[in-house]
């Protein structure tokens, strides 16, 4: 509990809203974006060890997320705007460029802030999620309900209400161990007629990468801020894929990395192996190195010790 006071904190005007940030250290801006459902505090581990090689390191909240706005409508969720609250950022501490690290929801938001403003980014490190091509004639959900069903969880967080009152049937600590300590490989599709909340099994142990009174961290900023924002995010998609027609077929033209675990969700069920290793992928990254590593989705936290140096020496390469 202690890394909680070992940053400082503050909230920063940027793009109309509040964001909330922890920073640490001095040195070249590194800024690190956490997934769902996380918080700044995701990258406890890296926020220490980064600045004490010599980086400023700044984790937000992203909009909708701990204690930072949340805008009510889901059309104030998109990238652009994710991006617009990072330039933003970027602005306020003076820099013209900075490394971006994301995970999981926050590797889209380093993904497509490489995309739309590249002048802004030295290099990106995505964790988990690697960048995909927007098809040109299919939005983004219409993909998902034909690859996955009406069951896969992003589909499932479209109705407004429908996953909030399905999670509200679990406290919050219970929530978090569902889905950060998930250890299925297969992507996360309930069976017919079940919410993704309830298909999800709640570990009866946890594992020696977390404590009961980290997890509680979590929980208790998602017991003040609720869930809503964090679906709004998948409620913004078909929004992005309209957005996103100017850019398509663009290239990420930024040095970047991408470190999944080999034993994320649908990295083998889901085709992300075949697909990082495939031309597409290739195409669309051309500047990129991938380090696969034995872990699940947050491998930040699970194996933050090996995650914290393959960031490190990516950004040590491009300082």
């Amino acid at each position: 509990m202690e890394m909680i006071l070992d940053v400082n904190h503050q909230r920063i005007k940027t793009n109309g809203i509040w964001i909330h940030v922890a920073e640490k250290g001095s040195g070249p801006l590194v800024l690190l974006l956490h997934g769902f459902p996380e918080i700044w505090y995701t990258w406890r581990h890296q926020i220490t060890f980064l600045a004490n090689h010599g980086y400023h390191v700044v984790a937000p909240d992203l909009r909708g997320y701990g204690d930072s706005d949340s805008p009510i409508s889901p059309s104030s969720y998109t990238f652009f705007h994710v991006a617009g609250d990072l330039v933003g950022l970027l602005d306020h501490f003076g820099v013209q460029q900075a490394f971006v690290v994301g995970i999981d929801l926050g590797a889209l938001a380093a993904w497509y802030l490489s995309l739309l403003r590249p002048d802004r980014v030295k290099a990106v490190i995505a964790l988990s999620v690697p960048f995909s091509p927007r098809f040109p004639n299919l939005k983004y959900l219409e993909s998902f309900k034909q690859m996955f069903g009406d069951d896969f969880y992003i589909c499932q967080f479209q109705e407004p209400g429908r996953a909030e009152r399905s999670f509200s049937r679990y406290n919050y600590l219970t929530v978090m161990k569902k889905f950060l300590l998930m250890t299925q490989t297969d992507l996360l599709i309930a069976p017919p007629g079940m919410e993704i909340i309830d298909y999800l099994t709640t570990p009866s142990f946890l594992q020696s990468w977390i404590t009961e009174e980290e997890l509680q961290v979590f929980a208790d900023k998602f017991q003040e801020s609720g869930f809503t924002g964090a679906f709004n995010y998948y409620r913004a998609m078909d929004l992005n894929w309209e957005l996103l027609a100017p850019w398509q077929g663009s290239k990420i033209t930024v040095p970047a990395k991408l470190i999944v675990g080999d034993k994320d969700i649908g990295f083998d069920s889901g085709g992300t192996r075949e697909y990082i290793k495939g031309n597409i992928f290739k195409n669309l990254v051309p500047d990129h190195e991938v380090v696969i590593i034995d872990g699940h989705h947050f491998i930040q936290q699970e194996k933050h010790q090996q995650v914290s140096y393959e960031i490190l020496s990516f950004l040590q390469k491009h300082t």
